[in-house]
Formats: C-alpha cells, sequence, structure tokens
C-alpha cells in the first residue's frame, strides 16, 4: 500500500477504472488545457534508453506549466547505488509525481509502497500503459469508437502484449494474439483478459479491424535476437497478411520498427500505417493522464 491512501499510482491499464480510462482519452483529446502543473516538477527515471518517451512525456508536463527533471541511469542507479524505495521517498519531497522506464516491474511497486506522490510506470518488463493508452486513443480517433472492434497482435507476447490485453478488455474491443511456442502472453493474463491466442498470424489477423506488431528482441534481449529471428519466422507482418485485415484495417507498431523483420517497409511505410500518429499521441496521451491526476 502507498504511504498515503489518497494517491493514486499509474504502473498497469487497470489501475484506472473503465471510468476513469474514458476520461484520460477524452482528456487527451483537448487542444486546450488547465496549468495543472504550474510550479511543479516532474521526475522521469529512465533505465533504458528512450526516445518517444521520454520526449512525448517532458513535454506533455511542459504543456501542463510543470518542470520535467530526466534522470538516467548512471545517475541514480536503482536498487544498487541506492534502494529504489528510498529514492522513491526522497524524491516524494520535490516532485508531484515521479514516472520511471525501468527494467524489472518490482522495481515500480517497491516506490508505489513508499511514494506520497503518483509513481507512472513509463515501460517495464511486464507492462507498458502509456503506450497503450496511445494506441487506444489512435484508434479512438481514426474510428469514433472502440467497442466490438477487433485488433490482431503478432508477434512476441511481451509488455506492449500485455498492456494491450488489459486495455482492450477494459474498452470491449477482442485482441487476437498471434505468437510461436514459447513466446505467447501469459495464459493467466489472457484467460483475465478474455484474450485469444494462435500461433498462426494469418488466423489472428483475418478480418481484423487493426493489425500490431512490435520488434522481436526487446531492449535487454539483444543477445537472444538472432534466436528470435529463427522463432518468429513466418511472423513479418507484410503487404500479404494485410491483406487478410479488414479493408479498411490499420496498421499500429509502437517503434523503434525493423522493416524486413517484423513489419515489411510497405507495410510501416504504406497507406494503412497510422504509426506516426500513434508516435505523437504519446505526448497527447501522457497529458490526458496527468490531467486526470492533478485536476
Amino acid at each position: 500500500m502507498s504511504a498515503s491512501a489518497s494517491v493514486h499510482h499509474f504502473l498497469e491499464v487497470d489501475d484506472l477504472s473503465v471510468d476513469d480510462l474514458n476520461t484520460v482519452l477524452a482528456l487527451a483529446q483537448r487542444r486546450d488545457w488547465p496549468q495543472v502543473l504550474l510550479g511543479r516538477g516532474v521526475a522521469l527515471l529512465f533505465e533504458k534508453p528512450s526516445l518517444r518517451t521520454r520526449n512525448s512525456s517532458e513535454m506533455a508536463v511542459f504543456e501542463l506549466g510543470g518542470h520535467p527533471v530526466t534522470l538516467k541511469a548512471d545517475e541514480i542507479d536503482l536498487d544498487r547505488r541506492e534502494p529504489a524505495a528510498d529514492v522513491a521517498r526522497v524524491l516524494s519531497g520535490y516532485y508531484a509525481a515521479m514516472c520511471a522506464r525501468v527494467f524489472d516491474h518490482g522495481t515500480l511497486r517497491n516506490m508505489a509502497e513508499v511514494a506520497d506522490v503518483p509513481v507512472i510506470n513509463l515501460l517495464s518488463d511486464t507492462a507498458h500503459p502509456c503506450q497503450a493508452l496511445a494506441d487506444l486513443l489512435t484508434l479512438l480517433e481514426r474510428w469514433g469508437t472502440l467497442e466490438g472492434r477487433s485488433i490482431a497482435y503478432v508477434g512476441d507476447g511481451n509488455n506492449v502484449c500485455n498492456s494491450l490485453l488489459v486495455a482492450g478488455a477494459m474498452v470491449g474491443m477482442e485482441v487476437r494474439v498471434a505468437s510461436p511456442a514459447g513466446f505467447a502472453p501469459d495464459p493467466v493474463l489472457v484467460a483475465r483478459t478474455n484474450g485469444v491466442v494462435v500461433d498462426d498470424p494469418a488466423v489472428a489477423v483475418e478480418g481484423a479491424d487493426a493489425v500490431y506488431t512490435d520488434v522481436w528482441a526487446s531492449m535487454g534481449k539483444e543477445d537472444e535476437a538472432e534466436a528470435r529471428r529463427q522463432a518468429f519466422a513466418g511472423f513479418t507482418v507484410d503487404e500479404a497478411l494485410m491483406a487478410r485485415a479488414a479493408p479498411d484495417a490499420v496498421f499500429l507498431h509502437c517503434l523503434p520498427a525493423h522493416r524486413g523483420e517484423e513489419v515489411s517497409a510497405g507495410v510501416v511505410d504504406g497507406p494503412q500505417s497510422v504509426v506516426w500518429r500513434q508516435a505523437h499521441n504519446r505526448m497527447h496521451a501522457f497529458r490526458g493522464l496527468l490531467l486526470w491526476l492533478f485536476s
């Protein structure tokens, strides 16, 4: 339990209620917003390198009148130089919120247990909830409503996949996952979110309203890259696979994209791709989350 019962942390999408999630998505679509962070700082802790997460979160804080302070791994060295819980206790006295991109999800839980301010998951080994918010926002802008729609995720059952399963269940979407044997998401999570898991990308993509993929070897698993290329042979989202989706289906990717591996250049750079809007929505979605937390 957090140090204050009134503190609302965001470690996974379902730390929000369904109503709260819909409110965050609505706030993310605003193009005028109150300066709810005026005169306040937000700490952004990064154990991993980042392009979209760092820039989108810094700019979202700035747009709300706040001051983002980015701290890199060599400056804080969580749980080695100092326990993560101690870092959280200290930073709680300086900042309105702490946001962290970490390797181990347990690091975030340890911080949240003692923090007097919101702890926000910018990415962990098990969840990427801020990415899922941007994904939903992108599809909501495209379709106007999410309930009853279907999305096929092709690839590694990783943190992005996990949060997509949770988010999809909350808004009434059907989430189908196609992963090779040994790389599927946790069956307990799949059952809890009513997801569908198959080992054939063509089955998952058939008639889907959206198709999503991610890199085969996430950051920190680079030593597995060659073995994963072999395991994921046949799981590339190319033009032939996209042709199995609904005629007006869109393509999503959380980026960076490895053209010729998990996705073909013709798909990621093609007319069905919404990946650049999806990337830009990382900022808008994060701003919506902060508005909900601090309004």
